[in-house]
């Protein structure tokens, strides 16, 4: 059955969390936000690109850092209204330089900081 991005669930502003994924180890990289047409450009290209709420635009991930994600699936989850990416993921995922934009652990009620820039 062909895939409509339109058949998605998005919010009242038309975007869809979007989860990305390492393909290769499991890590969960980042989440960010995707439109319909983002979705397509996605699907499309191969190239992941989310909606940026603060600039108001379309964002290709590694078009300016060089840190690409390679879409290598997209999958839907079970109420249609978030969307897992795996990719193949060139260098840092966060923009902080970090591999992974969840780097900060709650243990006890304080914050740990699990890796830092470059790690």
């Amino acid at each position: 059955m062909p895939f409509d991005p339109a058949t998605l669930t998005y919010n009242d502003v038309g975007l869809i969390p979007a989860i990305a994924q390492d393909v290769d180890n499991g890590d969960v990289l980042m989440m960010a936000w995707m439109n319909a047409e983002a979705v397509a450009q996605t699907l499309r290209t191969k190239r992941v690109t989310y909606w940026s709420r603060s600039r108001q635009s379309f964002w290709i991930k590694g078009e300016t850092s060089g840190h690409v994600q390679e879409l290598v699936d997209m999958r839907v989850d079970c109420d249609r209204d978030c969307l897992l990416v795996r990719v193949k993921q060139t260098g840092a995922a966060c923009h902080t330089g970090r591999r992974v934009c969840f780097y900060t652990s709650v243990v006890d009620g304080e914050e740990v900081e699990l890796m830092s820039p470059g790690d």
